[in-house]
């Protein structure tokens, strides 16, 4: 889709100072259970993929689990006591499913419910909006037994939960998320098997990729019913924005922006599949798992489209496979993050870059907002998680993390250029709030605008996190707010 795709020029520096946002954008900090929670033996939790496949060799950096975390469940209060000194308008967190149905279907464990009732009652109490996420990928391992994502009636098991979570949070959540990044649970851990499940399978990760579709329309359809009437519900997705590399590079952006981007907008905002994406996978699969009657369900009108954008990739056709070579040239055979598309390669991009080795490109955050806004404009926008990983540490008492500040300082620029341009973009959320277990990196990488000491689990606000208070405070960006 046009959305996705930028001039790779970056003329100006996005370093704009004294702009200013309305009282009503929200701007906010975000967070998933399982990269913070820890406790996930206590209170009834069950077994959440993530928890088997950190516990497997091999799988994550040092062999990092989330086991402990930040420890948010036994410093809740702690934790919305500093979210309210830090003035933050809107949290945005996930609620662990093997907390609230242990084995993904069945009875419900009322202490799980509670902690995110009391997490929710917290931030209300401290004029903090709750933007409540379903799904943030820990998928409960009973569930995960019977085929996962690749098992339709997984869908129908998220639209219980679902229900089960409005009708507990519903009077007192502003906003609900269905899934967040459907690409990752779907290309990551049923394609390149880098994240939980661990598959490695082209065929399992495009019927992953329709099942959550299905699994968002079912819950949407629940939630509605639940929650209250003036309720936010919405889907978080990341998109995959694309800048030629060379040779081909037109063929090679249409074939990744089909199944990275336009795989989930087709069926959520437009109700059907692209055409283009059904013949470039053909290889792959006939798409039989697609029933009649499912894309009318998937396509339930929601109140804003959530944006996770951190990079660009530029790409080129290839001869052959650019998926099956090692980076020292063997031949092996791995999975593809990319179904039907495995002759596109990835080609390096300049500079500067995160600890992540993404590159920082405010510019193709405003044109995606753009571009999403123009193609869908009748569907509101936020940015639901947006943030830049960078090595930090304490240094008597205070953290100096200047690249975080100029890179959240850039991206807000681009946001509000995305605004003045007729955007409707209704807030901000950065990514993360705090340090936290980052996936198959353990703890090696640092999101968070808040520092996190994994020894004695201390938060320390670092000059990004004050930074970010100054902007809520003043509704206006600023360079150096400390």
């Amino acid at each position: 889709m046009a959305s996705t795709r930028v001039k790779a020029t970056d003329v100006d520096d996005y370093r704009d100072t004294g702009l200013e946002f309305s009282s009503d954008f929200l701007i906010g900090a975000a967070t998933a259970a399982y990269q913070i929670e820890g406790a996930a033996h206590e209170d009834g939790r069950g077994v959440s993929i993530w928890d088997t496949f950190s516990h497997t060799r091999g799988k994550t950096l040092n062999g990092d689990t989330g086991e402990i975390a930040d420890d948010h469940y036994h410093r809740l209060e702690a934790d919305l006591d500093l979210m309210k000194s830090m003035d933050l308008e809107a949290y945005r967190f996930s609620i662990a499913w093997p907390r609230i149905q242990p084995d993904g279907s069945g009875p419900v464990n009322a202490a799980g419910v509670d902690f995110y009732s009391r997490l929710v009652d917290g931030l209300l109490a401290r004029g903090i909006k709750p933007i409540a996420t379903l799904y943030h990928w820990d998928l409960p391992q009973a569930l995960q037994d019977k085929g996962g994502w690749t098992n339709r009636d997984t869908a129908y098991r998220f639209a219980e939960y679902a229900s089960i979570m409005g009708d507990a949070l519903g009077d007192r959540v502003y906003a609900w998320t269905t899934l967040n990044e459907p690409w990752c649970t779907a290309y990551l851990g049923h394609g390149s098997g880098v994240h939980a499940p661990g598959v490695t399978n082209p065929l399992a990760a495009l019927t992953a990729v329709h099942h959550l579709n299905l699994a968002h329309g079912l819950a949407v359809t629940e939630l509605r019913r639940a929650v209250r009437a003036d309720a936010l519900v919405s889907i978080t997705l990341n998109f995959t924005v694309l800048r030629g590399g060379g040779a081909g590079e037109e063929e090679a952006m249409r074939r990744i922006d089909a199944v990275a981007n336009r795989a989930f907008t087709g069926p959520l905002l437009q109700g059907a599949y692209p055409q283009d994406l059904l013949e470039d996978t053909v290889a792959v699969t006939d798409w039989a798992f697609v029933r009649p009657g499912d894309l009318d369900l998937i396509h339930q009108p929601i109140d804003f489209l959530g944006v996770n954008y951190y990079t660009t990739a530029a790409v080129r056709m290839g001869a052959e496979s650019a998926m099956k070579r090692n980076p020292d040239g063997t031949e092996v055979v791995i999975g593809s993050e990319y179904p039907g598309s495995e002759r596109v390669e990835f080609v390096a991009q300049s500079g500067p870059f995160t600890d992540m080795d993404w590159n920082i490109a405010p510019d193709a955050l405003e044109e995606l907002l753009v571009d999403l806004h123009t193609q869908f404009p009748d569907t509101p926008l936020m940015i639901t998680e947006n943030g830049a990983a960078f090595p930090d540490e304490v240094v008597e008492g205070r953290v100096r993390d200047p690249r975080r500040v100029d890179y959240l300082h850039r991206h807000f620029v681009a946001a509000h250029r995305a605004l003045a341009r007729g955007v409707n973009l209704r807030g901000y959320l950065v990514w993360s709030l705090m340090d936290n277990f980052e996936w198959s990196f353990g703890y090696s990488k640092r999101f968070g605008i808040v520092h996190v000491d994994y020894d004695s689990l201390e938060r320390t606000v670092k000059d990004s996190g004050h930074w970010v208070s100054d902007l809520i405070r003043t509704r206006q960006i600023r360079t150096g707010a400390r």
